[in-house]
């Protein structure tokens, strides 16, 4: 079964244009029903996975939802740059 990590990589990898510095990485959450990731890109690649007014960002967010429901657990998705 596809790991959340490689459901989420495989979703925002065309949105971004430079693909090698994309991470994702699975944090642990202080909350045992939490599934905590983290986006890691460059500054203008999370620009345009956020969207205007967060559109793309809660678009990527439901998507994911939907797949971590298999876990019975919601999911947080955070985006960073550097």
């Amino acid at each position: 079964m596809l790991s959340l990590e490689q459901a989420l990589t495989d979703l925002i990898s065309p949105l971004v244009d430079d693909k090698n510095s994309l991470s994702v990485k699975q944090m642990d959450s202080l909350d045992d029903g939490e599934i905590l990731l983290h986006v890691y890109a460059k500054s203008e690649d999370v620009a345009r996975l956020i969207g205007k007014q967060g559109s793309m960002a809660t678009a990527v967010r439901n998507m994911m939802s939907v797949a971590s429901r298999l876990e019975n657990k919601r999911i947080s998705i955070k985006f960073e740059s550097y």
